[in-house]
């Protein structure tokens, strides 16, 4: 099922034991564009300090009450690497994360989720995190040795601080980026919802495959893409009233003359 990213900001976290928290922004990796965490605003029983949630412990996303299941106790939680969303979260913090969990490094692999195409959903009772508290292990990677590990790599971006960047096709300006949109089975990011509004009056809002990006300028604020303005006018106008079903990325594909990535 495809979602809109913005929609899960304020769902709560619950723990298997109690709730952590609430959806504050999420991170994607600007290499394979995969959402990578969400970034939880804890209350008072921890200080308010932010938290990653990574979809491997990620058991049910709850849209009636707006809230997210982990497989997580507030302990590990609690003890888990203290993370500064001021400053970029680099790949040996990443490490650290994956190592204190358990869940092995996604990077390490030819898929998104390392040797998995799909964040596996795991068990309680499979091994001892260096808290001492249970966590879970059965995850497909964690059976591959770890990558190597740059201190100085940054992939991770926040969804909250690109949206609004300006979106460059070969001939002019398209729009900015409003949303992007994932799909919870492999948590891959799929589109990114682009308003055109700023350059076509009376225009519309569109969806801009992540296969179509060519670069982001993070200095710049910018996101580069292989379209015109031409193509985009003769896209599929994006309905946000209607879900995102196979029918209609076909037409939105066959738009821009592009074959599916389902394919």
């Amino acid at each position: 099922m495809l979602r809109n990213i913005n929609t899960l900001n304020g769902y709560s976290i619950r723990a298997t034991d109690d709730e952590i928290g609430h959806v504050k922004d999420v991170y994607f990796d600007d290499e394979q564009w995969g959402l990578r965490y969400l970034v939880a605003e804890t209350g008072s029983w921890l200080s308010k300090r932010p938290v990653l949630i990574s979809p491997y412990c990620v058991t049910e996303i709850d849209d009636e009450e707006q809230c997210i299941h982990v497989s997580l106790t507030r302990e590990q939680v609690k003890n888990s690497p203290n993370i500064d969303t001021h400053k970029p979260i680099s790949r040996q913090l990443e490490h650290d994360y994956s190592r204190y969990y358990g869940y092995g490094n996604y990077w390490g692999g030819p898929y998104l989720w390392g040797v998995g195409r799909y964040p596996a959903y795991l068990t309680p009772g499979m091994g001892t995190a260096p808290s001492g508290q249970p966590i879970n292990n059965r995850v497909e990677d964690q059976q591959v040795a770890s990558a190597p590990v740059k201190p100085e790599d940054v992939h991770l971006r926040s969804c909250d601080k690109v949206s609004g960047y300006h979106i460059l096709g070969t001939d002019d300006d398209i729009g900015h980026v409003k949303d992007f949109m994932f799909d919870d089975e492999d948590w891959a990011v799929r589109y990114l919802l682009v308003d055109t509004h700023n350059w076509w009056p009376g225009g519309k809002k569109v969806l801009l495959s992540t296969d179509w990006i060519n670069s982001i300028d993070w200095s710049d604020s910018t996101v580069q893409t292989t379209l015109t303005q031409a193509q985009i006018k003769s896209s599929p106008e994006y309905d946000g009233d209607a879900p995102v079903n196979r029918e209609y990325e076909t037409r939105l594909f066959k738009s821009y003359g592009r074959e599916g990535y389902w394919e």
